[in-house]
């Protein structure tokens, strides 16, 4: 009993440390968009849709973002049928967070940018290195996939492709989109500029060296993402 009542105390503060990795992820990431917009050179293909529905409409980025990034799950439902598992609606919830964590970002960081094309570029970097670290630290935390992730998952699966293939076709698709609402409504290209190919290649080629770079940052502060007890032995 003893034994028993150590391992859900262990597997209790493993929930609690994956979440808080988890939720500093959200907030990073969140940073990195609004960085990243502010850059004026474009902003990544998963923010491009929510970004200029909220130019088109009025409403504010954070709401968009949980709104857009919700419906996804009606694709996913779509796609999956009866094979879909209530689970996948945590992601509402992920949404909703993570359009809070980007209104924050926003009030945080404010109508700030950099003179002249080096000061842009100086910016968009910034964003990308922001938007790779929280990818990485989300990913590294095996919490909950974001819903364009998951949607990706989901794509991935039932179309036997590799998750990149499916990732380029719905980074091909959402910023299509994008560009299509920007010239109806907006009579312009907003959004969608070099910044935007930039960060769809560099944010994947940054992940994995900044997954090394977290993890023993993980372990050095104390948190153990370990899953089966392992370090009950220390």
């Amino acid at each position: 009993m003893k034994f028993i009542a150590m391992m859900k105390e262990v597997n209790d503060k493993q929930l609690i440390h994956r979440a808080l990795l988890y939720n500093s992820g959200l907030l990073i990431l969140a940073f990195g968009i609004v960085v990243t917009i502010n850059s004026g050179l474009g902003v990544s293909p998963v923010s491009s849709l929510p970004y200029v529905v909220s130019l088109a409409s009025g409403v504010s980025l954070g709401v968009c973002i949980a709104v857009i990034f919700s419906s996804s799950i009606l694709i996913q439902v779509a796609m999956l049928g009866k094979e879909f598992k209530y689970i996948r609606l945590s992601q509402i919830v992920i949404s909703s967070m993570f359009g809070y964590f980007v209104t924050f970002a926003s009030s945080v960081i404010g109508d700030f940018t950099m003179p002249t094309y080096a000061g842009q570029l100086c910016m968009l970097a910034i964003g990308i290195m922001l938007l790779a670290c929280g990818l990485a630290m989300s990913v590294e935390a095996k919490f909950i996939n974001m819903p364009a992730e998951e949607l990706v998952l989901v794509t991935a699966y039932k179309f036997r492709t590799a998750f990149h293939r499916a990732k380029i076709v719905w980074d091909c698709a959402i910023v299509a989109l994008s560009i299509t609402i920007s010239l109806v409504f907006l009579g312009e290209l907003q959004g969608v500029r070099e910044g935007t190919v930039i960060a769809a290649l560099a944010v994947g080629k940054l992940m994995p060296v900044m997954r090394k770079i977290i993890a023993p940052a993980i372990r050095a502060i104390g948190f153990n993402m370990n899953m089966n007890g392992e370090h009950l032995q220390q």
